[in-house]
C-alpha cells in the first residue's frame, strides 16, 4: 500500500528542525540582570558555640577633657572601633542588642536616657554586667539642651547621672547631648561631674529606618579607625539596626577591627 510521503523524511527538513530543536536549549531565554551583592550580604564569620565571656566594668577611672570626643582609643596592632548606643535601655531591642555584642565578644557604650533606665533597671543593670559602659544622655532626651534654662540643664544632665547610679552600682563614664547639641557651658557642666563629653564620627542614621543594607552600606564608606560609630538601642523601631548589627560585627571583625571604648 502506498503512503503519503511525509516532509519530515526529507533529510534537509529533518536538519532543520534538529537544528530549531537545538537553539531553544542552547539560546537562554532573557531576563533581568542581577543586582550586584552588597558587602554585607551575610554573615562571613560563623559564631563560636561558647564565645569567651567579657570582663565586668566596675571601676573606670577616666580623665573628663571639655572637648567632645569623637575617637576610639589609639591603635596598638588593629585598628579599633567604638559602638554606642542611644535612647535607651529599651526591652524589645537592648537585649538583642546584648546578646549580638556577647556572641562576638565586642563591647559597646550605651548612652541611656534617664526616664527609660528607671522605667527598665533589670536592663541597665544587664548593660554593666555584660561589661558595658555607661553614659548619660539626659533624663528626657530634650531635642536641644543648649537652649534651655540653666536649671534645665543642671536637672537633665546631673539628675540623670544620679538617677543610674542610684539604679546600679557602676561610673558613669560619658555624656552625650541628645542630637549632639553642645555649648561651651555644657562641655563644662559635664567635666564637672566628671563625665567625658562624647560624640560621634560615624551617624549610621539608624533612626531613619532606611534599611539594613543602607545602614551598612553608610558604615563602610565612613569606617576609619578610631572610629566612634552612632546607633541607637531605644527610641523606636529598631528592628533594622538590629539586623545590621548582626552583620556588621562579623564584617568588622573579619577586617580586622578591634572594639574598644572612646577614650580621650
Amino acid at each position: 500500500m502506498l503512503r503519503r510521503p511525509d516532509p519530515r523524511d526529507n533529510p534537509t527538513t529533518v536538519l532543520a528542525a534538529v537544528t530549531v530543536g537545538l537553539m531553544v536549549f542552547l539560546v537562554p531565554p532573557k531576563t533581568a540582570p542581577l543586582p550586584a551583592a552588597p558587602v554585607f550580604a551575610a554573615p562571613a564569620v560563623a559564631v563560636p558555640a561558647q564565645p569567651a565571656a567579657l570582663p565586668v566594668q566596675k571601676v573606670v577611672i577616666i580623665t573628663a577633657q571639655p572637648t567632645v570626643l569623637s575617637s576610639a582609643a589609639p591603635a596598638r596592632g588593629d585598628p579599633t572601633v567604638s559602638l554606642t548606643f542611644d535612647d535607651g535601655p529599651d526591652p524589645a531591642w537592648t537585649p538583642q542588642v546584648l546578646e549580638l555584642l556577647r556572641q562576638h565578644s565586642a563591647v559597646a557604650t550605651f548612652c541611656v536616657v534617664g526616664n527609660q533606665a528607671r522605667k527598665h533597671p533589670e536592663l541597665l543593670r544587664d548593660i554593666v554586667n555584660a561589661g558595658m559602659r555607661l553614659c548619660d544622655h539626659t533624663r528626657t532626651h530634650p531635642a536641644d539642651l543648649t537652649v534651655t534654662p540653666v536649671e534645665t540643664q543642671q536637672n537633665e544632665v546631673v539628675g540623670a547621672r544620679d538617677e543610674l547610679r542610684d539604679l546600679v552600682d557602676a561610673p558613669v563614664v560619658y555624656f552625650r547631648a541628645p542630637g549632639g547639641h553642645f555649648s561651651p557651658a555644657l562641655l563644662q557642666l559635664a567635666v564637672a561631674q566628671g563625665m567625658q563629653p562624647l560624640g560621634w564620627s560615624v551617624d549610621l542614621r539608624d533612626w531613619e529606618r532606611p534599611g539594613r543594607l543602607q545602614i551598612l552600606t553608610t558604615l563602610e564608606r565612613n569606617l576609619r579607625p578610631g572610629a566612634v560609630i552612632l546607633m541607637h538601642d531605644g527610641g523606636g523601631d529598631r528592628s533594622q539596626t538590629v539586623e545590621a548589627l548582626a552583620l556588621m560585627l562579623p564584617w568588622l571583625a573579619e577586617s580586622g577591627y578591634r572594639f574598644t571604648f572612646p577614650t580621650p
